[in-house]
């Protein structure tokens, strides 16, 4: 994979250093963790779904954890009381421990999480306060008065 040098585009932007700290992040592959596999989709406009390979685990041997805008999934195996009385005498399937991050958007919360036929799926919602939504401005006139705000009572 190639890499791309994103330092230009630090000075000539205001207020975008995270998005690119992001994009430096997402695009570094010196240490990015291979295993389980996973896919991001979109399922709405403003919804998502993780879906993570985790054949071999189940529902005890996960945990999901949404702290702040980082969304963590760990998976450790427990191991089996038969299993010293069991010789494999080859294991393809992986069932190592694993820990893997997300870094979610601003607004973005975990809705749910289901297991089904070896695949993890969670589902995520971005949510948008009122307040933070674009609104409307109305240019004024010139020469219109402004009338005086009422006090609140």
């Amino acid at each position: 994979m190639r890499s791309y040098d994103l330092s230009p585009l630090y000075r000539s932007t205001v207020g975008f250093d995270r998005l690119f700290s992001l994009l430096d992040q997402a695009t570094s592959v010196d240490n990015a963790p291979s295993y389980p596999p996973y896919n991001i989709e979109r399922t709405a406009e403003n919804a998502y779904r993780i879906s993570i390979a985790v054949a071999g685990f189940g529902e005890s041997d996960l945990s999901i954890e949404s702290k702040e805008n980082t969304l963590t999934v760990r998976g450790e195996k427990k191991a089996a009381d038969d299993a010293d009385k069991r010789e494999i005498l080859h294991q393809g399937i992986a069932a190592r421990a694993f820990e893997r991050r997300f870094q979610l958007a601003d607004y973005v919360q975990v809705t749910g999480a289901s297991l089904e036929n070896g695949l993890l799926h969670i589902d995520l919602v971005r949510e948008i306060p009122e307040a933070k939504k674009p609104r409307l401005i109305p240019i004024g006139v010139q020469g219109t008065k402004v009338i005086e705000a009422r006090k609140a009572a």
